[in-house]
């Protein structure tokens, strides 16, 4: 078992090289090398495929459950807004500042750390697993999702992301839907052909006023907004197809194949979705984890952002420090005291469950 203080220094000297680093989605092979690294120098036996890496605690016992500690080491690329160097990591009035401190580098020193922390030591009651993972930020398939069947049996998982170390227990699901409404082309002038137009109408209409029964107690009801729309190719020609796009925020009410179902069941127009990987994921309010967090003072609530949550398929916490309004955000920083602060509770919240039978 290391000191905070020390666990807290490191992370800060290990941000600043991630941050040192350019590490834009499918481009993380540098960061990777230093995570990887790090971690070998703390002693720790590491995997790796492509830019993802993990490790499991020193006394891994089968026999007990797992918990999955996540975080992303990939970043956007820096806006046009910047007015510093975003790979410069200079700490300036207890602020750290550079590209991905705060989204999710404040966040992975952090899991990383509390790993460390709690490594060697044995007789704990759950088994901790450690990635930190790619593509997070353009939800790609070479990132966590790469690497699930590697982990073997999770029991549940936390996902570092900045939400200022309060408990985010569940988030939205994505589906993007290609619609397409199909007619017949005919001249305007002698009313020939089925206006495809006007069959879209109908489905746009549908999706604009359908209330699906199920409400999330956390969300409330299923969110679908029609974003784009194409049709016709001349004043004078009846369009022979409509082709219009849906956003459909899912809740953890339903799973992104039940409502898809429920929107083929409704609509006369072919529906293609892009994916339905981007699951909801929630953790009820009553589990261990969130009452560890609640007991910390941590309020909770429910997160409007994707992460990696939506690629796991168990019950799972987005917590972190670092603040999603400064995520994406120009001259991006994360303070110093929010990573020691993001240290020391996940230290306190994971040890009431793994430490439980020593106490």
């Amino acid at each position: 078992m290391t000191d905070i203080n020390h666990l807290h220094q490191q992370a800060i000297g290990l941000l600043q090289q991630l941050i040192h680093l350019p590490s834009f989605s499918r481009e993380e092979d540098k960061t990777a090398d230093v995570i990887e690294k790090f971690l070998q120098q703390q002693g720790v036996k590491t995997h790796r495929k492509l830019n993802n890496i993990w490790a499991w605690n020193k006394h891994f016992d089968p026999t007990k459950p797992t918990i999955l500690l996540n975080s992303h080491h990939d970043t956007v690329k820096p806006n046009s807004g910047y007015t510093r160097d975003p790979y410069d990591a200079a700490i300036e009035n207890g602020k750290l500042f550079g590209l991905g401190s705060n989204d999710a580098g404040g966040c992975l020193v952090s899991l990383i750390s509390t790993f460390l922390y709690f490594y060697d030591q044995d007789e704990l009651q759950y088994n901790l697993c450690l990635t930190a993972t790619a593509e997070e930020e353009i939800s790609g398939v070479n990132g966590l999702e790469l690497i699930i069947p590697e982990l073997g049996t999770l029991d549940f998982g936390i996902v570092g992301e900045p939400t200022q170390m309060q408990l985010a227990i569940a988030e939205r699901g994505l589906m993007v839907l290609d619609c397409t409404a199909h007619g017949k082309a005919g001249h305007a002038a002698r009313e020939e052909g089925e206006n495809a137009i006007y069959k879209a109408m109908s489905d746009i209409e549908w999706f604009r006023t359908f209330k699906f029964p199920r409400e999330s107690e956390v969300f409330g009801p299923i969110k679908m907004s029609v974003t784009i729309i194409n049709a016709g190719s001349q004043h004078n020609v009846v369009p022979a197809s409509c082709v219009f796009t849906v956003d459909v925020r899912v809740t953890d009410a339903y799973r992104n194949e039940e409502v898809l179902e429920i929107i083929h069941q409704h609509v006369n127009c072919d529906v293609k979705p892009r994916s339905v990987r981007l699951k909801p994921s929630s953790i009820d309010k009553n589990h261990p984890i969130v009452q560890a967090g609640i007991k910390l003072g941590r309020t909770t609530y429910g997160s409007p952002t994707t992460s990696d949550q939506s690629l796991l398929d168990i019950p799972s916490l987005k917590v972190g420090p670092g603040d999603s309004a400064r995520s994406h955000m120009a001259d991006e920083f994360v303070y110093i005291d929010e990573i020691k602060e993001g240290i020391e509770l996940y230290v306190k919240m994971i040890g009431e469950l793994v430490l439980s039978s020593k106490s």
